[in-house]
């Protein structure tokens, strides 16, 4: 399902509006990106799809980058990650979001069968996040172990409340939300946590709307789920973030815990694959592109992400010089 709206954008917007404030004051980061006047030349349609997780950052990117740019016209959609390669490899989109690499053997014959050329760049970092509802005084904490008991596919239908999990927590019944299975968070997550991709119990409540996940573990007494640290932060009114105990103790998601290695194994890379042809043919994306790597920690500050280490950030700046060559910018 491709959504164009930015409503999962919106506890954030007043440091997306504050920073447009600051950039355009500052007459942007690079000689590409329509400087702090614009370019009115920068007036063509950009179509990005994918992630759920990633799309507010690329959102974020998008409403600074048009709001230096009012001409140029741009969509972020919102159909998971393998959603979103579908499309990209068909050449349908110029950008994917993604939560996950592309996969080697499905996405990646399918973007060379289309003739699709792509730079794989990572732009921000997550921490997926199990949550709880704020009712849920037992559960905070979970081993990897128990998040496996209860996830792991062969849980269908024999662990069903919590005193399952852990004799001490209590008779409740367990309500499971999670990602659909085009997404990358569900990919990662049963990859991580049950030992292989795409394993997972199947009665539980699937969406790629991460809105209809936060609602339904909210709004239950046994509720859990997992999704990107952003929709946590949205609403930590009515969610708890579950500490993860992988062996070492129990860590809570945060920026620090993801950038040491300490949250794990549920700290990640976030992804964008730009499309080459379209950097070549599109001057709107190409400065749009040029405009997300140079202001990447501002936008994911704003957008309520973990930005980049430095390290990070050096490899994203000989990603962008890689893309620009093979566009032969």
């Amino acid at each position: 399902m491709k959504r164009t709206s930015l409503r999962r954008f919106a506890a954030p917007a007043a440091a997306v509006a504050a920073l447009a404030l600051t950039l355009a004051a500052c007459g942007g980061n690079n000689e590409n990106d329509g400087g702090g006047d614009g370019d009115a030349s920068l007036s063509g349609s950009v179509a990005v799809d994918g992630s759920s997780t990633v799309g507010p950052l690329s959102a974020a990117a998008s409403e600074l980058f048009t709001a230096e740019n009012a001409d140029a016209r741009i969509t972020v959609g919102e159909s998971g990650t393998g959603g979103g390669f579908e499309k990209f490899c068909a050449g349908e989109t110029d950008m994917n979001d993604a939560s996950r690499p592309i996969d080697e053997e499905e996405e990646v014959p399918l973007c060379e069968k289309n003739g699709v050329e792509y730079q794989e760049m990572v732009v921000a970092n997550d921490a997926l996040t199990v949550i709880v509802p704020t009712s849920n005084d037992w559960a905070t904490c979970l081993t990897t172990d128990q998040l496996k008991t209860i996830w792991e596919p062969n849980a269908d239908g024999e662990v069903t409340t919590w005193n399952q999990v852990d004799p001490s927590f209590p008779d409740v019944a367990l309500d499971l939300y999670g990602p659909g299975t085009d997404s990358g968070t569900f990919d990662y997550f049963t990859d991580e946590i049950n030992g292989e991709e795409g394993a997972s119990r199947a009665d539980y409540t699937p969406s790629e709307d991460d809105n209809i996940i936060v609602e339904g573990v909210s709004g239950s007494e046994g509720g859990l789920g997992y999704l990107g640290f952003t929709y946590y932060e949205q609403n930590t009114d009515s969610l708890n973030a579950v500490e993860i105990d992988a062996g070492d103790g129990c860590v809570a998601p945060s920026a620090d815990s993801v950038q040491d290695g300490t949250y794990t194994p549920l700290g990640r890379p976030l992804f964008i694959y730009p499309a080459v042809a379209s950097m070549t043919d599109n001057d709107t994306f190409a400065a749009l592109v040029e405009f997300y790597v140079a202001n990447d920690a501002e936008i994911a500050e704003a957008a309520q992400f973990i930005p980049l280490s430095e390290d990070q950030k050096s490899t994203l700046d000989s990603e962008l010089a890689d893309l620009k060559s093979a566009a032969g910018l």
